[in-house]
Parts: C-alpha cells; structure tokens; sequence
C-alpha cells in the first residue's frame, strides 16, 4: 500500500501561460518530497462545507500542514504587529478544521513552516508576531525568496531526534515563531533562543517545525511521516 499524504494549498492570484486568476497551489517540493519517501500526494485546496474535513481525513492517511502566509492574529486574540500581512481566513479555517478531524482519529500531521505556527494556534496558544523584534537579526528569513540557514539543537530522546539526529543546519523562512504551544513538547530551539520545533507525546506522530524539510536532501521529517503513515492505513485496513 501507497500510503496517501494529504498536503494543504495556498489560494492566490496567479498568473501562467495567458491566465492570471485565482488559483490553487503549492511549490512542487512538498510533492516531490513525499513521493521520494515513498508515499502519494494529494492538494487538498480550502473548502468551506460542513463535514468536509472529516471527509477527507477519512481517506487520508497522513497530513502535511504546509508553509504559507501568516496566521490570522485574531485567532490567538491579538491585535496585528504592522510586519504582520497577508494572512488568509479560509485557510486558516480549512487547516484548522483539518486539524480537528486528524485529531479525532489519530492520522499522522506534520506542521511545516506557518503549518507549525497553525497547529500551536489551534491547540490554544500564541505567536510572536516578528522574531527579529526578539533576537535582533535577519537569519530566519533573510528576505524575497532566499531560505536562511540557522543551526538547531534537538532535544535528545524525542520523536524529531530520532529522525533528524541532534543537531543541524536548516533552511528556515519565517518571520514569526511560536510563544506558546499547549499539548505540544519544545523539540528543537536555535541558537538564538528560538522555538524551532515541538512535538504532541506518545505514539501518535504528531511534530511539526519550523524549516522546510522538503527544501532538503535530507527528507528525515518526510520519511517519518511517510512510515507512520503506511503504518496508520495499514491499522485502519
């Protein structure tokens, strides 16, 4: 069994060949990733109907909560910082119904990027709106399109040491970063101090982090989640 990977989308303007309208999509590296670990993957754009979460999640085997715009500071009851910009009600919404639905029957989520900073909203808790506020540098998002490199230090006995080892480099691009993460362990901080991963306990394989994993050679994150996905369908038969 190909075990399905379900990988969350952005809406936006978009412009290819002679069209320039609304679109959904994704940068091929998530998919890219997912099938080099050995699973299928399937975009999976906003929907606002009843029920439509659970419908989905019901044939998933395993979620991918992708990079993006910044979270709706509403969300965690907090007035917008002026670099805060751009943020998207219908995906939070999606992503958050998502959430719930792959909570009530425990499908394997791994929260990349704006994906980790969803997911400790939706368990109730909070953002700081811009980390250089915080750390007095650039490193985590250098600017345009350029990933930084910044050094973590994973704690050691968690899921994420297990898949990546206890140190190294990653290509981040987020000017935000989680405050608070309730139900969540911290998993991996930068040298800086910043919260660059967590985790839920137990067995389910629920982790989520601040890089790009996918932007990688190392697909450590991907292949994980690839495995307790085949493991998750293999149990729901």
């Amino acid at each position: 069994m190909i075990p399905l990977i379900g990988l969350s989308v952005y809406r936006e303007q978009a412009r290819w060949g002679v069209w320039d309208q609304q679109a959904d999509l994704l940068p091929s590296a998530y998919a890219d990733a997912v099938s080099a670990t050995g699973g299928l993957s399937v975009l999976l754009p906003p929907v606002d109907v009843p029920g439509a979460a659970d419908a989905v999640v019901a044939r998933l085997d395993g979620l991918v909560v992708t990079g993006g715009a910044d979270v709706d500071p509403a969300r965690y009851g907090a007035e917008p910082h002026p670099r805060t910009a751009a943020w998207r009600p219908e995906r939070d919404a999606w992503e958050s119904a998502l959430l719930d639905a792959a909570d009530a029957v425990g499908l394997p989520v791994l929260g990349v990027c704006r994906g980790m900073q969803l997911m400790a909203v939706h368990a109730g808790g909070s953002l700081d709106q811009h980390t250089p506020d915080l750390v007095e540098h650039e490193q985590h998002s250098p600017g345009g399109a350029a990933f930084g490199s910044v050094a973590v230090r994973v704690s050691a006995g968690t899921r994420l040491a297990g898949l990546v080892g206890d140190a190294l480099d990653v290509s981040c691009h987020h000017h935000q970063s989680v405050r608070e993460h309730p139900g969540f362990v911290a998993t991996a901080r930068a040298e800086d101090g910043t919260l660059e991963a967590m985790e839920r306990e137990g067995g389910r394989f629920c982790v989520a982090v601040q890089w790009h994993p996918e932007t990688a050679t190392d697909v450590g994150l991907l292949a994980g989640l690839v495995r307790a996905a085949a493991s998750y369908g293999q149990g729901r038969g």
